[in-house]
């Protein structure tokens, strides 16, 4: 499945405490907008993001579910309700 037209936080460069705050605002945002499905890019790296990001999800009652893509571990694809 192609995602390049899908809403897409990038969190590059961010630390953990300043991307989890980012992941909320993005989901009440995507949220508001009625999108469901979104993309949040964690990168590779030693796994803090990943997991922060999917510590996030796992908890939020926005997200339906979520799943690491299968061509890019990198990144995670969300759907929400």
């Amino acid at each position: 499945m192609l995602y390049s037209n899908l809403p897409t936080l990038d969190l590059h460069g961010y630390d953990r405490d300043y991307a989890r705050i980012l992941i909320l605002d993005f989901l009440e945002d995507q949220h508001k907008m009625k999108n469901k499905q979104i993309i949040i890019v964690h990168g590779i790296g030693t796994g803090i993001l990943r997991k922060m990001t999917q510590n996030t999800l796992k908890k939020h009652p926005y997200v339906l579910e979520y799943k690491i893509d299968n061509f890019n571990d990198g990144m995670t694809v969300v759907t929400l309700k």
